[in-house]
């Protein structure tokens, strides 16, 4: 795999070389539009609001709408302005407690894989990092865009996770909040029960991205059948209804839970 960043960790006076790999990947499906008479696929042109003509990339421009229909030209140069310096530097700001940090902040992980020279600072800090309860925060430019960055120990090595700014987020009070009603303690205790019967040690290999399995086997279905034959039907979920009555509804989910994590009950043959 190809390396999308290479340089160093600013650590004080310490520099440690790293490159970032990505932790993730999405194989979503790709489709094309087509047309529906004889599957042509469709393509995309560049056409004026004004008068529909198709306008050529070097007749395009980037615009602002600061009011309905109005624009600003902001140029390459205009962008220059602001752009700021790749440093090649993942600059540590600041370390903080991981459960200070609102989780919602973090959004996408990369490995941070040490280079030469670098193994001895590289496993210190991972260990520090780790004694400590702590994450370091720090901003790193990649692709002539400035991050906000939290480097966090995962096993034996670290991770880089790019993080929102503060800004970024919507307000929780913006949405509608659940009305002051308390439940009753038979209630609590009854969710806590529940909760108890559901509980398993995580295994995050047996999740699996359902939605695209399920989606491939309608390609491969119309692949084999040509498109005019064949159907792939997945099997229905029974959908949740509306809460009325929420104990009995907590005490059917109890023995719902239990039933499935019971054994199966092996049968003896009785000697003939």
């Amino acid at each position: 795999m190809r390396a999308i960043w290479t340089g160093a960790i600013s650590f004080g006076l310490v520099s440690i070389p790293i490159s970032l790999y990505p932790a993730t990947k999405r194989e979503d499906l790709k489709f094309r539009l087509l047309r529906a008479g004889d599957l042509s696929p469709v393509n995309y042109k560049r056409v004026a609001e004004a008068d529909g003509k198709e306008v050529p990339w070097e007749k395009i421009v980037k615009g602002y709408e600061y009011e309905k229909g109005k624009y600003v030209v902001i140029s390459d140069e205009d962008f220059k302005r602001v752009d700021i310096e790749a440093t090649q530097t993942v600059d540590i700001i600041e370390f903080v407690k991981i459960e200070e940090v609102d989780p919602l902040l973090f959004s996408k992980p990369y490995y941070m894989e040490v280079k030469k020279g670098g193994d001895k600072a590289y496993s210190l800090l991972r260990q520090a990092l780790t004694e400590s309860g702590k994450i370091a925060i720090a901003k790193v430019v990649i692709k002539t865009r400035q991050h906000l960055a939290a480097i966090k120990p995962q096993q034996r090595g670290l991770m880089l996770e790019i993080m929102h700014f503060p800004e970024d987020l919507l307000d929780a009070s913006d949405f509608k909040q659940p009305a002051s009603s308390s439940p009753g303690k038979g209630e609590i205790a009854m969710a806590k029960k529940l909760i108890e019967s559901m509980t398993a040690t995580w295994n995050p290999s047996a999740f699996k991205d359902e939605y695209h399995t399920m989606l491939e086997k309608v390609v491969e279905m119309k692949v084999k059948h040509k498109g005019d034959k064949g159907h792939y039907t997945p099997e229905k979920k029974v959908k949740s209804t509306n809460v009325i009555d929420l104990a009995s509804v907590l005490q059917a989910s109890i023995k719902h839970a239990q039933t499935k994590k019971s054994p199966p009950v092996k049968r003896i043959q009785k000697a003939a």
